[in-house]
């Protein structure tokens, strides 16, 4: 009896250790691809400390309009200062001898990742598809591409959008009379952890979704827990320092629940309804 127990276990043990193999093969891989252009990416992830970004272009339409609309105001609180300040040529900083290398290795692997991601959820479902139903296991190629789907937009919605907000904010501090001295290994790290959270984030309609059909969780179900998601997602965004990073982290993940919750209402699995019970008396 209790080698009937065990052996189970055992081979579910076995079956991750497969596929870990498989993952972190495939992950080597596309970090071996991603090598490549992983000075491109740093460059792309280093341009917002140059000042310049779509948030500047915004401001200056903004004050642009200011200045034909309310000119006494523009003139007011000088707002030609915010129209010509010039963009500061701001570089990262490295004080190690192979700092730069291990950098790119974690730029490479995190890139590496995204590349092969179809292959880690594909992974990740051959794991829990034997407690699937047939019907059920059928969803793979759905939740594959998804699932990869999903992860990249949070991603580049968080390079695109969000990244600029925070170093932006951060550079506001220099008019305080400090002066911004960026370490690579800080600036990287915190970058790369963020663009993780956003692309996880971004999962839960999916999961959401998988969890639905299989009526494992429902609309009602989700819909009475908002107020403990609100909660969560206040702890999760509690973790980073500043309080700019809890706010942009904790609006989208908060978000993507709600967002979660309209998917189980259309496309959950559907209760069958209740049959009325029969007056007739058997003869």
């Amino acid at each position: 009896m209790t080698k009937e127990k065990v052996l189970p276990f055992i081979e579910h043990l076995v079956e991750l250790r497969k596929r870990l193999i498989i993952v972190i093969v495939a992950v080597v891989i596309g970090m071996g691809v991603a090598w490549n252009f992983a000075n491109d990416i740093l460059t792309f992830i280093e341009k917002p400390i140059t000042g310049k970004t779509y948030l500047t272009e915004i401001k200056k339409s903004v004050y642009s309009e200011v200045k034909k609309r309310f000119p006494a105001l523009y003139d007011h609180y000088h707002l030609e200062k915010e129209m010509t300040t010039s963009v500061k040529e701001r570089r990262l900083n490295y004080s190690a001898p192979l700092e730069p290398f291990f950098v790119q290795c974690k730029i490479s692997g995190i890139a590496g990742f995204i590349i092969v991601l179809p292959i880690v959820f594909y992974q990740l479902w051959l794991f829990i598809a034997p407690g699937l139903t047939f019907k059920e296991k059928r969803l793979v190629v759905p939740f594959v591409t998804a699932s990869t789907v999903t992860f990249c937009v949070g991603a580049l919605f968080f390079l695109i959008i969000i990244w600029p907000v925070i170093i932006n904010f951060s550079l506001s501090y220099e008019l305080e009379g400090l002066q911004s001295w960026f370490n690579l290994s800080a600036y990287v790290n915190f970058c790369l952890r963020l663009i993780l959270i956003f692309g996880l984030i971004f999962e839960l309609p999916v999961l959401a979704l998988l969890l639905s059909r299989m009526g494992l969780v429902s609309y009602g179900l989700l819909a009475r827990n908002r107020k403990y998601a609100l909660l969560a997602s206040a702890i999760v965004a509690a973790f980073h320092a500043d309080l700019i990073t809890m706010f942009v982290i904790m609006v989208p993940l908060y978000l993507m629940y709600e967002v979660s919750v309209w998917v189980a209402f259309l496309f959950g699995k559907k209760k069958p309804a209740a049959v009325a019970p029969s007056n007739e008396v058997a003869c």
